[in-house]
């Protein structure tokens, strides 16, 4: 089964996201399919998502975490707020 998750990556008290597409079974940081974002939760105007990506995977039955659907539901607000 294939999931939509965040990857941790940064420092020490300095976390920095990496929203990747994952097999189920393979753990948080792994070997992962494909890479279709970040998020930084310290400085929030940093963030991008592939959001054609994101709607393929989606469509061929990705399923998301909970954090990671709160994610993209920010990332996705914040980008037509831009707009």
């Amino acid at each position: 089964m294939l999931k939509i998750r965040l990857s941790r990556k940064g420092k020490k008290k300095l976390p920095f996201f990496n929203i990747i597409i994952i097999n189920s079974r393979n753990s948080r940081n792994g070997k992962y399919i494909e890479k279709i974002g970040y998020y930084d939760p310290i400085n929030k105007k940093k963030f991008n998502l592939l959001k054609n990506r994101l709607d393929f995977w989606i469509k061929l039955g990705a399923k998301t975490t909970k954090s990671t659907k709160k994610i993209i539901k920010f990332i996705i607000k914040k980008n037509e707020f831009n707009k």
